[in-house]
């Protein structure tokens, strides 16, 4: 039977999202139902408001969500009636060559779960019974959502769904790009482009795997005090127009071993590039616009020895790196309640993308 859910739109591009009662269908085989407890409003669903990233509508949004499985499908037995879980926004295909190698998130098999499930069909109508796309085979901005189970990650039921919810993305986004792609180890010094929801925990990332000196970037005082109390040893404010790698070579005597591009910005990537020292490494982790690019002198490359690389959802196995984030949380190492800015209730969700927009928030969660 079908369950009737509030659920957070986005109708048309550069609109504020909307708020409307959908219908959503019982799980099929390999798939469960999940009664949602929070959702984190992440940039990344901004960035599907606004076409950064380009996906049809209409699109439930949400992919960073913590809830109860309330109904599982035939063949489904790694999940029953009671486990909590969160929601992981990768299809892995589980057979491929980078599957194989325990890369899921460069799964050649990505697109089959872009707006649907893996499928290709969708569990979610609207109230004149239209088909309603998902965000990344999740759509977990709503009261319920049916997923596939490779998009759910059982956790353990103390934690509370509004701290776990954060682990679906900006929290294992950001310590993985520290702990899986670049590897930072003890003694180390990082720069912190961006101290958004992503950046904070790039920072909390760098601190507890024992980085010495983190220096913090940001335009926005209020986020450069926040990444003070996240473990930034150092911190600078970003000035419009400006390449700030200089003074960042300046505080890290020499730059940096490390540099992550939290924004997605062009410009800032190159910024990154060009602050750390020989031998370092820097690494992209924002999502910047399809049009937008970065330039570097590749002499430097060569003679540098610099490393240039990406890192899409912290480089991790969700199975393993979700249960290993929360484990850090129990264990009193990450700061979950201090990334939560405001809770929202689902009929405030347009207040909590604008409060993302302005940057008022490390991190909103919508409860439910």
């Amino acid at each position: 039977m079908s369950r009737k859910a509030k659920a957070v739109l986005c109708r048309e591009l550069n609109k504020p999202v909307v708020v409307e009662e959908i219908s959503v269908d019982p799980p099929k085989r390999g798939e469960v139902t999940v009664k949602l407890g929070a959702c984190g409003v992440c940039h990344s669903d901004l960035s599907a408001t606004n076409g950064t990233i380009p996906l049809p509508s209409p699109l439930v949004l949400g992919h960073e969500a913590a809830g109860e499985v309330i109904e599982v499908g035939e063949g489904v037995t790694a999940f029953a009636v009671g486990d909590h879980v969160v929601s992981s926004f990768i299809y892995m295909c589980g057979r491929c060559r980078f599957c194989s190698l325990g890369r899921p998130v460069l799964c050649v098999e990505q697109g089959k779960a872009l707006t649907t499930l893996p499928d290709g069909t969708l569990r979610t109508r609207d109230a004149k019974g239209q088909p309603v796309n998902i965000f990344s085979g999740c759509g977990v901005m709503a009261e319920y959502a049916t997923l596939h189970q490779d998009n759910v990650v059982k956790i353990d039921p103390k934690i509370p769904f509004d701290r776990a919810a954060l682990v679906g993305c900006a929290v294992t986004t950001g310590v993985g790009a520290v702990f899986n792609t670049a590897k930072v180890e003890p003694g180390a010094s990082v720069a912190v482009f961006g101290c958004g929801g992503v950046g904070l925990n790039v920072i909390q990332g760098a601190r507890i795997a024992g980085a010495t000196q983190i220096v913090a970037i940001d335009s926005n005082e209020s986020k450069l005090e926040m990444a003070r109390k996240f473990g930034a040893t150092d911190v600078l404010a970003a000035k419009p127009g400006e390449d700030p790698s200089k003074q960042i070579k300046k505080m890290t005597a020499g730059g940096p071993e490390y540099a992550f591009e939290c924004v997605g910005s062009g410009e800032l990537a190159g910024a990154a590039y060009r602050a750390i020292r020989r031998g370092g490494s820097a690494v992209i982790v924002g999502v910047a616009k399809p049009a937008d690019s970065t330039s570097f002198r590749s002499m430097t490359m060569v003679f540098e020895e610099k490393t240039l690389t990406g890192s899409y959802f912290g480089s991790c196995v969700p199975k393993v790196d979700f249960p290993r984030m929360l484990e850090l949380y129990a264990g009193g190492k990450l700061m979950l309640d201090e990334l939560i800015t405001r809770r929202y209730k689902v009929e405030e969700a347009p207040q909590a993308f604008a409060d993302l927009e302005s940057g008022r928030n490390a991190r909103g969660v919508i409860v439910f």
